[in-house]
């Protein structure tokens, strides 16, 4: 005897995401967590711990080159997104003014921002980040880019298809290493 999960439809999915997630924003003890907060499908928390000093310098880097780059936009970071398996963060995100515009009263965004960004940790293992990706294309994101460790940025136009660069944004530099 097989067993079958059934998994919600992606609009039943994400109004159970914001609904969980405003419960989250209300809850006083969660405020006082160090680190990233995220949920799975079925609203029980995943704790990631604070990034590292690394991690948050690439940040600023990509937050500052986008708003060069793509100066009408929103930018976010530690962005809260509505995906299929759950609330995810992503590190930065670049929300077109149409986007920003839509989810302009959302706590946690009920679809993707046009970019989500990563920033990848050692303890990043490939195939969860292909995941993650696959999550932000299934919530509606144009690309999901990745930094590496390096500094060096991959681009990808759909899961598991990466580009040489970015459609949405054509001049980011291919490395942010020593960028700002």
């Amino acid at each position: 005897m097989s067993t079958a999960l059934h998994t919600p439809s992606r609009p039943d999915q994400t109004a159970f995401n914001l609904r969980r997630w405003e419960q989250l924003l209300r809850d006083p003890d969660l405020a006082s967590i160090e680190g990233r907060v995220e949920t799975d499908q079925f609203g029980e928390i995943v704790v990631s711990p604070p990034p590292t000093r690394f991690h948050a310098n690439y940040q600023s880097r990509l937050v500052l080159l986008l708003g060069r780059l793509l100066p009408d936009g929103e930018i976010l970071t530690e962005c809260p997104v509505s995906t299929d398996d759950g609330v995810r963060a992503a590190d930065v995100a670049w929300l077109s003014p149409q986007r920003s515009k839509d989810t302009a009263n959302e706590a946690c965004l009920s679809i993707a921002p046009d970019i989500c960004i990563e920033v990848l940790s050692p303890s990043n293992a490939p195939q969860k980040m292909a995941e993650k990706a696959a999550l932000y294309f299934s919530a509606g994101a144009q690309e999901v880019w990745w930094c590496e460790e390096d500094g060096m940025m991959r681009f990808f136009a759909e899961p598991g298809r990466e580009v040489v660069a970015s459609g949405v944004c054509a001049k980011f530099p291919k490395t942010i290493a020593g960028q700002s």
